[in-house]
């Protein structure tokens, strides 16, 4: 055996055990920064499993153990990281090559007969395994407890229960297809054609008024994808209508995307001019044909009604609705939800929602969410903390809500939980 090849060994493993620790401190201490609980602690599992699996490693000379290290930590660098906004979460990207670099060397040297291993690191190692066990079944424990609920829906940050989603509701609503002409306000301003699906609900009567909600994608989706690509959202709109734990609503999912304006060149422009084809051609053309609370279909009749309208969306779709809806066109709308995205600090806030026209309306109620694993949730706590600093009309936890879902990433499952829990807030 080759004393020089187990010097380099052993230097790999506590270089990158080294690096994976204080990477991990850093990762921990800039989620404890933001104050969020949920983050934190997940961070803390995580960095506590991978410090463990690098000591272990190092300490046997069992090189293979960064193995898992660095394909988690990749996967994690991947979900939580996004190169066009969000680089908080470097670190993964850090300690993924350090447990990879010293597991592809010591693995190699340890299979070629250079190296061997020095003993079974056994109590790292069933550390490691205690709270690799224990934080699974805590998730799975709870996921299944929520799944499995009955009765009366309620907040929930694991599963949406299986009685609203996974069940065909005796009481189903329609889904429309609504077309309406409007303009590419953010480019040319040509006349086009475009389309939103319509919910509505069991039982409609175009003689009662109805609350309603406009419900936005994100980035590379479109108006099918709440209530077509991912149906279960409607079997949900059901099942809470059905069970009455929710008021019978309409729910309008609109797109903000416009032929292929720009396509290729960044889609921000089109989360601020989607303001102009809100307010001039989509909601003229949804309330006029169907029943809200709206009793003109022009300026004064919008702003009499917006305690009876809601605006959400998702990822791109969140920071629509921060710019062409809670920043553009709070005189029509009181209620909002943001799932996964913002990219408004506080200057744009104090500027709009604090301008003369909006400084004296009412904000019903904010609902932000995100996931912990979710790239958005970073910079989701700093637009909306600096939001909360300025806005005296906005009261955490009391019309205002930040829930952080645990083991979520920016993806549908992280999405539908905050709808279920925005139905359930809103009106």
């Amino acid at each position: 055996m080759n004393k020089k090849q187990e010097k380099i060994c052993d230097a790999l493993g506590l270089c990158a055990l080294v690096l994976i620790v204080l990477g991990g401190i850093w990762n921990v201490w800039s989620y404890l920064a933001l104050g969020t609980l949920e983050a934190t602690v997940t961070l803390l599992i995580v960095q506590t499993l991978f410090a463990l699996a690098a000591f272990a490693a190092w300490k046997g000379r069992v090189p293979w153990l960064n193995l898992p290290v660095a394909v988690f930590g990749f996967v994690l660098a991947f979900t939580t990281n996004y190169a066009e906004t969000t680089a908080f979460n470097w670190v993964f990207w850090l300690q993924t090559a350090a447990a990879g670099i010293a597991s592809l060397v010591g693995t190699l040297l340890l299979f070629t007969g250079k190296l061997r291993a020095r003993c079974v690191p056994w109590a790292p190692l069933c550390l490691l395994l205690v709270v690799a066990l224990a934080s699974l079944a805590v998730w799975r424990g709870w996921a299944a407890h929520d799944r499995a609920l009955t009765g009366l829906a309620r907040h929930t940050v694991w599963e949406v229960p299986a009685q609203f989603d996974s069940v065909a509701c005796a009481q189903p609503g329609t889904v429309e297809e609504l077309f309406y002409d409007t303009k590419a306000y953010g480019t040319d301003g040509r006349d086009v054609q475009k389309s939103a699906l319509v919910y509505l609900p069991y039982g409609y009567d175009e003689t009662k008024p109805y609350n309603i909600l406009y419900l936005m994608h994100g980035t590379g989706d479109d108006q099918y994808y709440w209530l077509r690509t991912h149906a279960y959202n409607k079997t949900m709109l059901d099942n809470l209508i059905a069970n009455g734990d929710i008021e019978p609503l309409i729910v309008v999912t609109p797109t903000f995307y416009v032929e292929d304006d720009f396509k290729g060149t960044g889609l921000d422009p089109l989360t601020y001019s989607f303001r102009e084809e809100l307010r001039n051609d989509l909601m003229p053309a949804a309330e006029s044909k169907y029943s809200t609370y709206a009793e003109s279909i022009d300026d004064a009749g919008f702003a009499a009604s917006r305690e009876h309208r809601a605006f959400a969306g998702l990822s791109r779709g969140a920071v629509t609705t921060f710019h062409s809806a809670f920043c553009g066109s709070l005189d029509y709308f009181a209620w909002f939800g943001t799932f996964s995205g913002s990219r408004t600090d506080a200057d744009y806030f104090r500027e709009h929602i604090q301008s003369e026209d909006f400084r004296d309306l009412p904000i019903r109620y904010l609902y932000v969410s995100s996931g912990v694993f979710d790239f958005a949730l970073p910079r989701q706590e700093q637009d909306v903390g600096g939001m909360m600093a300025l806005e005296p009309r906005l009261v955490s936890g009391v019309n205002t809500d930040f829930d952080v879902f645990p083991m979520r990433y920016h993806s549908m499952g992280d999405w539908h939980l905050a709808l279920y829990n925005l139905l359930q807030r809103i009106f």
